[in-house]
């Protein structure tokens, strides 16, 4: 039974990873429906936030449907971090969540995200002082190392817990690696197979079957997974897992009508809580996958990613369902 400070998550639960510009709190309405267990933010800028931008603080936005949530923040400043950890506090989050692990240049070139562990000396003494910051749980996300030569992930966890942390949350690549190759399940493994170890550990990076899941659980024996990549533009995908885990046999597939009306839905939350504009533009990138293997769809996916005006996207929708109904497509 997993759980993050009082929290209890049940046995195996499935977290949705936090993505830029995809865990908004549309997208973490429809998986948090299909099963998902604990919803994170998108990663929010410490400096974003103590300088009242925009876009940061509109990433705080949370709703009570979403319990239990974590707010994910990344920076390397000490005192910007406390006094995010601040601001975030007053929006009553279940979980702070800290983020070592992006690969991404802009952030990475700052000491951020994974590039701090470059430096494990301070991404334990600002844990340690987040921790200390909060009476909210602090949990961490993170990568195996910077690269394939300094990984001590099985130390760094350990060193992480003793501060406070917890829950830790293992992408099974290294900085180096960015999202290439497989990830390393055995490595994470090692760190759940720590005795010293007391708090859940979270494996992520390719669970992107539920029979992946499966042997993230039975195999790695760890404490949960936390799905990304595969979840984009398949929500369902949490259902498919639950279900698996139930009667070790798959759903049948989204019909395109499960799928319209999954888009449908998805441009509409996204334009109420974003306005027309954004709502379009930042739900295109979930189309692929919503519409995924179907044969003959290159005409519509092109028109649902470059229309600009919503009421011409619905439209788009219409067609595909009173057009493509008796296709058989899987995901």
């Amino acid at each position: 039974m997993a759980k993050i400070g009082n929290i209890e998550l049940g046995s195996f639960p499935l977290l949705l990873a936090p993505m830029e510009d995809v865990s908004d709190p549309p997208f973490r309405a429809l998986c948090k429906e299909q099963g998902a267990d604990v919803m994170y933010t998108e990663f929010i800028s410490s400096e974003g936030l103590i300088r009242d931008a925009a876009k940061s603080m509109m990433k705080l936005d949370i709703y009570e449907k979403e319990r239990p949530i974590g707010i994910q923040i990344f920076g390397a400043n000490l005192d910007s971090m406390l006094q995010a950890v601040d601001i975030v506090e007053k929006t009553n989050p279940d979980i702070i969540d800290i983020n070592y692990g992006c690969p991404v240049k802009k952030v990475v070139c700052k000491g951020a995200g994974a590039g701090i562990l470059k430096d494990i000396p301070k991404m334990v003494s600002l844990t340690k002082a987040i921790v200390e910051r909060t009476k909210l749980p602090v949990t961490v996300k993170t990568r195996l190392g910077w690269d394939h030569d300094s990984i001590q992930i099985v130390d760094v966890a350990e060193r992480l817990q003793d501060v406070g942390a917890q829950a830790i949350s293992i992408h099974g690549r290294t900085r180096a690696q960015m999202y290439k190759g497989d990830a390393d399940w055995h490595s994470i493994a090692a760190v759940k197979n720590n005795q010293r170890m007391q708090i859940p550990v979270f494996g992520n990076g390719d669970v992107d079957t539920p029979e992946r899941a499966v042997m993230m659980r039975d195999k790695f024996g760890l404490d949960g997974a936390m799905i990304g990549r595969a979840s984009i533009g398949n929500p369902w995908f949490f259902a498919q897992v639950k279900h698996y885990f139930k009667t070790n046999g798959h759903l049948p597939p989204p019909t395109i009508i499960d799928r319209v009306e999954m888009a449908r839905r998805h441009l509409q939350m996204s334009i109420d809580w974003k306005g027309d504009k954004l709502g379009v533009f930042e739900t295109r990138r979930h189309y692929t996958n919503y519409f995924k293997g179907i044969p003959h769809f290159k005409e519509y996916r092109l028109q649902m990613v470059t229309l600009d005006k919503a009421s011409e996207v619905f439209e788009v929708f219409d067609r595909v369902a009173s057009n493509f109904q008796e296709a058989e497509v899987s995901i």
